[in-house]
């Protein structure tokens, strides 16, 4: 995938509103999108059919494993009702993605003792470091239908991740699998200056904040 975010760091991001004014839904540094969805990406939208698309979960896992189209729909059903937040400074509230949760993958696959991390890589080789503890315990999901509808190959359709805890360049589209590590490693914007977590509420949008 790719962010939802610029291709460059920058901080030229709109000014707060007074606090008696601001919708407490609002990060910090944030304005509501309402009914608009930026597009934004770091790399050209794949030309990805859901017969093409595969998830894979490997690394540290007792049980490595691929799952195709067919047999991750088979997996429970869940969904995703809430807010999103991008590090391009919109926030989009009341949203509605509907897939399976990640922890139904995971617990197939059967993470290792050891597992501290994961990176989520995707059909485009996009990656996103993410701790293991931001996936887990109904925090994450797969997404393919957004707002009941399929999700759009421009918003990462056929599948994308969803983390909507963390800023939005962690929800990596066209999704591909996750690798779990005992370690952290920096994915894509993360190398380029983006910081290791991306909490909206702290504002960790870079290296330092």
């Amino acid at each position: 995938m790719t962010p939802d975010a610029g291709t460059e760091p920058t901080r030229g991001f709109t000014g707060r509103a007074r606090a008696a004014d601001r919708d407490p839904r609002l990060p910090p540094g944030q304005y509501d999108a309402r009914d608009g969805w930026p597009v934004l990406s770091a790399e050209v939208t794949p030309r990805l059919t859901a017969a093409d698309w595969t998830f894979r979960v490997d690394g540290l896992v007792a049980r490595p494993r691929t799952w195709t189209w067919d047999e991750a729909h088979a997996l429970p059903a869940s969904e995703y009702r809430g807010d999103i937040h991008c590090v391009t400074s919109w926030s989009k509230f009341g949203v509605r993605f509907g897939g399976v949760s990640l922890d139904a993958f995971l617990g197939a696959a059967g993470p290792a003792a050891a597992a501290t991390h994961v990176v989520a890589y995707s059909h485009t080789g996009y990656t996103a470091g993410l701790p293991l503890a931001d996936v887990t315990g109904g925090r994450a999901w797969i997404a393919w239908e957004y707002d009941g509808a399929p999700l759009p190959p421009e918003h990462g359709g056929p599948a994308r991740l969803i983390v909507p805890h963390l800023y939005f360049w962690k929800s990596a589209k066209w999704i591909a699998g996750l690798t779990l590590l005992d370690h952290y490693e920096p994915g894509f914007w993360e190398q380029n200056g983006y910081h290791h977590r991306g909490d909206p509420w702290h504002e960790q949008r870079y290296a330092g904040d």
